[in-house]
Formats: structure tokens, C-alpha cells, sequence
């Protein structure tokens, strides 16, 4: 038996299915919607290059020289900033791209922080199909699956904020102190959030970056987080550390 009780055989064949759906999506994509949007004729391949770099740089500050340097020793055509720009707002408009805007609180620390969005997919059945990888691809390279895991805990987190009347945010500084989330709600209240696979390790540095950040937010100018949690691929329940931490399987966040 498998997750929530389905038999091996019944839990490939879905795995099996929603990969040839993401896929489907994908070709429908590159083929046809990317020039449908606006009527602009974009190039298939051009269009497939860009958002295998995209799903490459899932999670990450990068701009679009970065992603043009990444694809134009295969492209034929000498290719602009603006050109690539105009492929990535034409996939933000089919929503299959959604970037994560910064966060800037009010901090004691001096360190300037970094207000670049990061680049993320609406969901990561889409980067995965981009970069040609299904389960197995994964299971053998934690690291992409990690930045994987990362976009789909974001899309699930903008779910449940959006029902809130809220933003979802991430925070990076200089010095490299980060948090992958911030949830931002109208009010005021916020939370601050480190996405981890999972292992005490992993939650170890994540609550330790998450602390460091609280310890530097100028409580006289804006609240203190309402809380902080890392949030794990992993787990069967939700339990709050001893430092105050958050620890929340993502299969739980619902609840």
C-alpha cells in the first residue's frame, strides 16, 4: 500500500496520467498558446529553450540577461533582453509563470535588501515537463526536487493566502539571509516561512534562518510575525518547536 491507503499499481497509473497531462499542457503551450495570447507569432523552440531555463532557475533572483545568456548559444538569432521579456509577459498573461515580488520590512540591520521578484511556475508540473523529468528523474536528484517542492509549496501557500485577502512574498538581503515566503496580510499580520524537504537538519537551519530574521525587524516601526514555520515535504502532523518554531507538513496546511 502507498499514501492514503491506494494500492501501488492504482498510485503509478496516476502518476502516469497527471505527467501526460502536465506534458500535454506543456506542447499546448509552446505550440500554440504562447503566440495565441496577443497574436505576436513566437517561435516554438525559441519558446521551449526559455522555460527550460526558467524551470532551471525556479526559486531564484535572475534577470532576463541571465536567462538570455542561458539560451542563446542555441539560438540562431541574436536575441534581446526585450525578446526574451516579451516571451516571459506572454507567459505571465496564460498564467503559467507567476513571480514572487519582494518583501521590505522595517529591519534594524543596515544591510540593503534585494528587491529582484523571483521567478517561479504558476505550478511545478510545468517546469518539470520544461526540463524533460518525471518521478524517478527526481527521486534521483534531491536538489531538483527541492527547488521543485519549494514551487509547489509557494502555489499552495498563494492559495490559501489569496482566500485571506493576502500577498505572498519572499525576503533576501545582501548578506544572504532570506526567508522563501513572507505571508503579508492586509492587517498588517505576517508570517514568515522556510520551505525544507524535510530531516532535522534541514529544519535546523531553516528555523535558525527564520529567527535570525525576527531578531532584526524593528518591532517599534512594524508588528513582530504572527508566526514562523518551516514547511516540510514530510511528516504526518503539524508541531511547534521549543524555540517557537513552526513545523508544518505541507499536507497539513490545509488544516
Amino acid at each position: 500500500m502507498c499514501r492514503g491507503g491506494w494500492p501501488k499499481a492504482v498510485d503509478k497509473g496516476m502518476n502516469k496520467t497527471a505527467l501526460r497531462q502536465a506534458i500535454n499542457y506543456y506542447e499546448a503551450i509552446v505550440r500554440i498558446d504562447i503566440s495565441r495570447v496577443d497574436d505576436v507569432e513566437r517561435d516554438e523552440h525559441r519558446t521551449r529553450r526559455i522555460m527550460r531555463s526558467y524551470a532551471r532557475h525556479q526559486g531564484a533572483q535572475v534577470s532576463a540577461k541571465t536567462i538570455l545568456d542561458d539560451i542563446a548559444e542555441n539560438d540562431t538569432v541574436e536575441l534581446s533582453d526585450k525578446t526574451v521579456y516579451s516571451y516571459i509577459n506572454a507567459l505571465k498573461s496564460i498564467f503559467v509563470i507567476e513571480d514572487m515580488p519582494a518583501w521590505n520590512p522595517n529591519l534594524r540591520s543596515k544591510s540593503a535588501i534585494r528587491s529582484s521578484d523571483t521567478r517561479y511556475y504558476s505550478d511545478p508540473s510545468i517546469a518539470c515537463a520544461a526540463l524533460g523529468l518525471g518521478p524517478d528523474d527526481l527521486i534521483n536528484d534531491l536538489n531538483t526536487f527541492g527547488l521543485l517542492f519549494e514551487c509547489l509549496c509557494v502555489r499552495d501557500l498563494r492559495v490559501y493566502t489569496q482566500a485571506l485577502d493576502g500577498t505572498v512574498y519572499h525576503f533576501r538581503d545582501k548578506t544572504g539571509l532570506e526567508c522563501d515566503a513572507v505571508v503579508h496580510l492586509r492587517n498588517g499580520s505576517y508570517g514568515l516561512i522556510e520551505i525544507k524537504l524535510g530531516g532535522d537538519k534541514l529544519i535546523d537551519e531553516g528555523s535558525k534562518s527564520l529567527l535570525t530574521l525576527k531578531s532584526r525587524i524593528d518591532t517599534t516601526k512594524m508588528k513582530a510575525p504572527s508566526f514562523m514555520m518551516v514547511l516540510t515535504a514530510v511528516g504526518d502532523y503539524a508541531y511547534q518547536r521549543t524555540d517557537g518554531v513552526l513545523v508544518v507538513p505541507v499536507g497539513t496546511l490545509k488544516d
